[in-house]
Protein backbone atom coordinates (compact mmCIF):
# COMPACT_ATOMS: atom_id res chain seq x y z
CA UNK A 1 0.00 0.00 0.00
CA UNK A 2 1.37 3.46 -0.94
CA UNK A 3 1.79 5.75 2.39
CA UNK A 4 3.76 8.42 0.57
CA UNK A 5 1.04 9.93 -1.67
CA UNK A 6 -2.17 11.57 -0.56
CA UNK A 7 -5.71 10.65 -2.16
CA UNK A 8 -4.85 14.05 -3.69
CA UNK A 9 -2.19 13.75 -5.15
CA UNK A 10 -3.07 10.18 -6.31
CA UNK A 11 -6.09 11.65 -8.00
CA UNK A 12 -3.80 14.77 -9.59
CA UNK A 13 -1.37 12.00 -10.88
CA UNK A 14 -4.28 10.13 -12.48
CA UNK A 15 -5.61 13.29 -14.19
CA UNK A 16 -1.99 13.49 -15.59
CA UNK A 17 -1.80 10.18 -16.83
CA UNK A 18 -5.08 10.72 -18.00
CA UNK A 19 -4.29 12.99 -20.04
CA UNK A 20 -1.03 11.61 -21.36
CA UNK A 21 -2.93 8.46 -22.63
CA UNK A 22 -5.12 11.09 -24.75
CA UNK A 23 -2.64 12.52 -26.15
CA UNK A 24 -1.34 9.34 -27.42
CA UNK A 25 -4.28 8.06 -28.23
CA UNK A 26 -4.47 11.28 -30.69
CA UNK A 27 -1.08 11.34 -32.03
CA UNK A 28 -0.94 7.12 -32.61
CA UNK A 29 -4.90 7.66 -34.18
CA UNK A 30 -3.91 9.90 -36.86
CA UNK A 31 -1.68 7.31 -38.82
CA UNK A 32 -2.55 4.39 -37.49
CA UNK A 33 -5.53 2.15 -36.44
CA UNK A 34 -6.43 0.78 -32.65
CA UNK A 35 -6.52 -2.87 -32.66
CA UNK A 36 -6.92 -3.55 -28.64
CA UNK A 37 -5.97 -1.19 -25.86
CA UNK A 38 -2.00 0.39 -26.31
CA UNK A 39 -1.89 -1.68 -29.89
CA UNK A 40 -2.40 0.10 -33.12
CA UNK A 41 -1.29 -1.01 -36.60
CA UNK A 42 -0.05 1.44 -39.02
CA UNK A 43 -1.55 2.17 -42.01
CA UNK A 44 -0.17 2.47 -45.02
CA UNK A 45 -0.77 5.92 -47.27
CA UNK A 46 -1.11 6.18 -50.61
CA UNK A 47 0.21 8.62 -52.66
CA UNK A 48 -0.34 7.38 -55.85
CA UNK A 49 0.91 4.49 -58.54
CA UNK A 50 3.77 6.69 -60.10
CA UNK A 51 7.39 5.39 -59.00
CA UNK A 52 8.06 8.29 -56.91
CA UNK A 53 5.13 8.29 -55.14
CA UNK A 54 5.74 4.69 -54.31
CA UNK A 55 9.46 5.74 -52.66
CA UNK A 56 7.40 8.19 -50.65
CA UNK A 57 4.53 6.10 -49.54
CA UNK A 58 7.21 3.34 -48.41
CA UNK A 59 9.60 6.24 -46.35
CA UNK A 60 6.61 7.68 -44.60
CA UNK A 61 5.04 3.64 -43.87
CA UNK A 62 8.65 3.53 -42.39
CA UNK A 63 9.14 6.39 -40.39
CA UNK A 64 5.27 5.85 -39.13
CA UNK A 65 5.92 2.20 -37.55
CA UNK A 66 9.10 3.99 -36.20
CA UNK A 67 6.87 6.60 -34.90
CA UNK A 68 4.19 4.07 -33.76
CA UNK A 69 6.75 1.46 -31.92
CA UNK A 70 7.59 4.80 -30.02
CA UNK A 71 3.99 6.25 -28.95
CA UNK A 72 2.96 2.97 -28.26
CA UNK A 73 5.92 2.28 -25.72
CA UNK A 74 5.09 5.60 -23.98
CA UNK A 75 0.86 4.88 -24.07
CA UNK A 76 2.34 1.33 -22.17
CA UNK A 77 3.78 2.77 -19.60
CA UNK A 78 0.73 5.43 -18.69
CA UNK A 79 -1.63 2.41 -18.76
CA UNK A 80 1.15 0.58 -16.55
CA UNK A 81 1.03 3.38 -14.01
CA UNK A 82 -2.80 3.81 -13.64
CA UNK A 83 -2.93 0.28 -13.44
CA UNK A 84 -0.76 0.60 -10.65
CA UNK A 85 -2.84 3.58 -9.19
CA UNK A 86 -6.24 0.78 -9.35
CA UNK A 87 -3.62 -1.62 -7.58
CA UNK A 88 -2.69 0.44 -4.69
CA UNK A 89 1.22 0.14 -6.50
CA UNK A 90 1.75 3.50 -7.59
CA UNK A 91 4.80 5.01 -6.57
CA UNK A 92 7.05 2.00 -5.20
CA UNK A 93 10.07 1.32 -6.98
CA UNK A 94 9.50 -2.23 -8.89
CA UNK A 95 13.17 -2.61 -8.61
CA UNK A 96 13.74 -2.22 -4.68
CA UNK A 97 10.04 -1.93 -3.34
CA UNK A 98 11.30 1.65 -2.20
CA UNK A 99 8.95 4.54 -2.40
CA UNK A 100 9.48 6.78 -5.71
CA UNK A 101 10.61 10.06 -4.70
CA UNK A 102 7.72 12.50 -5.26
CA UNK A 103 9.78 14.94 -7.64
CA UNK A 104 10.11 12.05 -9.69
CA UNK A 105 6.96 11.52 -10.01
CA UNK A 106 5.95 14.73 -10.95
CA UNK A 107 8.67 14.95 -13.63
CA UNK A 108 7.82 11.18 -14.83
CA UNK A 109 4.45 10.40 -13.84
CA UNK A 110 4.62 6.91 -15.20
CA UNK A 111 7.90 5.70 -13.65
CA UNK A 112 8.59 2.46 -12.90
CA UNK A 113 11.78 2.78 -10.67
CA UNK A 114 13.24 5.12 -7.71
CA UNK A 115 16.50 7.43 -9.33
CA UNK A 116 18.65 4.82 -7.77
CA UNK A 117 17.60 1.76 -9.03
CA UNK A 118 16.76 3.35 -12.57
CA UNK A 119 20.46 4.86 -12.38
CA UNK A 120 21.88 1.06 -11.57
CA UNK A 121 19.53 -0.82 -14.84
Amino acid sequence: MNIMLSKEQLEKFKERLLEEKAKFESELANFAEKKSEGDYKTLYVDFGDEVDDNVEEYRQHEFNLSLEKKLEEGLKDVLDALQRIEDGTYGICEGTGKEIQLERLEAYPAARYCIEYADKK
